[in-house]
C-alpha cells in the first residue's frame, strides 16, 4: 500500500500510523492508538526485564496458634516458590524473654517445613528481642511445597440446605 493511502486510512479512523519495522522490505507499518502502543510495548519491555530476588519477611510470635504458623508458613512457600529470599522474625515481648528456648524450637520447626522449598542462608540468631533467620530458595526444579492450600474445585456443588418439615 502507498504511503498516502495508508495515511489517508489512518486518519479516516482517527488513529495513527506506526513504522513497526523500518529495515524490512517494504517497511511494515501498523494503523493504532500511538499512546496505546507505546503503553503495550513498555509494558512488555518491563515484563522480560529480570527482576533480582526480593527479601520477604514473616514475622511470628512464640504463642502463635497452628492455624496462624500454617497460614504463614503458606506465605513462605509462596514467597520462596516466586524465588523472593524470606527472613523469618521471631519477635518476644515481655516475660517470654525468660524462656528463649521456646522461640528457637519454633524457628527450628519453620526450618524443618520450609526445607523443601529453601535453605538455609543465615542461622537463627538472637539480636536483642528478636530471633531472625534467612531462607533462600531452591532451584525450582528441587522445590516441593508441603503446604499448599487446597484446591478450590468451582464445579463441586454446594450442600444443599436440609429443609425437612417437623
Amino acid at each position: 500500500m502507498k504511503l498516502s493511502d495508508a495515511l489517508r486510512k489512518a486518519q479516516s479512523f482517527a488513529l495513527d500510523l506506526v513504522e513497526v519495522a523500518p529495515t524490512a522490505n517494504p517497511p511494515v507499518c501498523k494503523i493504532v492508538a500511538l499512546g496505546k502502543f507505546r503503553y503495550d510495548i513498555s509494558k512488555h519491555e518491563k515484563d522480560k526485564r529480570p527482576t533480582g530476588a526480593r527479601l520477604k519477611e514473616i514475622k511470628f510470635r512464640v504463642n502463635i496458634d497452628d492455624h496462624d504458623y500454617l497460614t504463614k508458613i503458606r506465605h513462605g512457600e509462596d514467597f520462596l516458590d516466586r524465588g523472593n529470599k524470606v527472613r523469618v522474625q521471631l519477635q518476644f515481648r515481655g516475660r517470654e524473654m525468660a524462656h528463649q528456648e521456646f522461640g528457637l524450637q519454633l524457628m527450628e520447626r519453620v526450618r524443618d517445613d520450609l526445607s523443601g522449598m529453601s535453605l538455609v542462608e543465615t542461622e537463627p540468631k538472637i539480636t536483642g528481642r528478636n530471633v531472625t533467620m534467612t531462607l533462600s530458595p531452591l532451584p525450582a526444579n528441587r522445590r516441593k511445597r508441603r503446604f499448599a492450600p487446597p484446591p478450590k474445585t468451582p464445579d463441586e456443588p454446594e450442600p444443599a440446605a436440609s429443609t425437612s418439615a417437623t
